[in-house]
């Protein structure tokens, strides 16, 4: 069973940036699709972006893209999502999940294994 840990996420201004980081234990993460969701106080869950097995496509979200960058370190078994140009509507809970059956998806349900979250808050 995959294990996910997120990490990196915290305060930023307004134009600012941060790289999250999940860690994957117990599975290898170019095996699974992997991807990033989101999720504001009182909203439902939502895709950011995505990153499929072997290789290594990417599809995001279009409120993210030219921002946000997913990537995947397969020496590390870690990936990434560098966030550039934050503004105040990204502040969430960021969720880091592998999905074993897809090659690549933007749907929660897809996804099979979750991490505990990691909270991003841009000031204004």
């Amino acid at each position: 069973q995959v294990q996910l840990v997120e990490s990196g996420g915290g305060l930023v201004q307004a134009g600012g940036s941060l790289r999250l980081s999940c860690a994957a234990s117990g599975g290898t993460v170019s095996s699974y699709a992997m991807g990033w969701f989101r999720q504001a106080p009182g909203k439902e869950r939502e895709f950011v972006a995505a990153i499929s097995r072997r290789s290594g496509s990417t599809y995001y979200t279009d409120s993210v893209k030219g921002r946000f960058t997913i990537s995947r370190d397969n020496a590390k078994n870690t990936v990434y999502l560098q966030m550039n140009s934050l503004q105040p509507e990204d502040t969430a809970v960021y969720y880091c999940a592998a999905g074993s059956s897809v090659w690549i998806g933007s749907s929660r349900y897809q996804y099979d294994y979750w991490g505990q979250g990691t909270q991003v808050t841009v000031s204004s």
